[in-house]
């Protein structure tokens, strides 16, 4: 072979080693690929810790503050007579909201027939009608504290005549199994963050949403 076909040889291998390198770089994904370039979608990915305790609400439970409830199994009653009687389409509307959102988590859901309301046992959630101090429609709080820092064995829930929206049922039996407002998460976000879901001060149709679910998962 002369220089001058040596010379073609080592530039044609050299091409082949060019574009096989390229087949390669093609081929290799960049570790740059599944990273969001967009911050609001690196932010949309994070979960928010809106579950007592938080970093900005460790209060220890107590009568009349909002507390985890006390473990997975969830059991609930709803009032059926007298003036804090729910009526029937505000009963499906809590059936509805504990079976579909809360009974797609790590949650045991089930009504209580026959609530206890003393003991180790109690019910742990009791909704109940009428009227709510202030601009609320609804209103969560623990009665009776349960051993452990941040649960309660049972939590009372109250929401006005008229107001047993899904949005307003997930939103209140949030705050019965832990969850706090925007202003006291982990990291704080906006009282109308959209990850808050129901959870939002201000809800409306909201379900619980991917956060809600994976803080429930995590603590229960």
């Amino acid at each position: 072979m002369t220089r001058a076909s040596l010379r073609h040889a080592g530039r044609a291998a050299g091409v082949i080693a060019l574009a096989f390198g390229a087949l390669l770089a093609t081929a290799q994904p960049s570790p740059a690929d599944d990273v969001p370039t967009d911050g609001s979608d690196v932010e949309a990915a994070r979960t928010i810790d809106n579950i007592i305790p938080t970093s900005h609400y460790d209060t220890p439970c107590r009568k009349g503050i909002l507390c985890q409830t006390d473990n997975a199994q969830l059991t609930y009653y709803m009032d059926s007579g007298g003036s804090n009687a729910l009526e029937s389409d505000d009963k499906a509307t809590v059936r509805s909201v504990l079976s579909h959102e809360y009974g797609s988590t790590d949650f045991s859901v089930s009504y209580d027939s026959t609530p206890s309301w003393s003991g180790d046992s109690e019910t742990d959630i009791y909704y109940s009608e009428g009227t709510v101090s202030g601009s609320d429609n609804g209103y969560t709080y623990c009665e009776n504290a349960a051993p452990g820092m941040y649960k309660c064995d049972q939590q009372y829930v109250k929401i006005e005549p008229g107001h047993w929206s899904s949005g307003l049922v997930c939103h209140e039996t949030g705050h019965a199994v832990g969850f706090v407002h925007g202003e006291d998460a982990s990291p704080v976000v906006g009282m109308q963050d959209s990850r808050l879901g129901c959870m939002k001060k201000n809800v409306g149709s909201e379900g619980l949403g991917d956060n809600n679910r994976r803080n429930i998962n995590s603590v229960y």
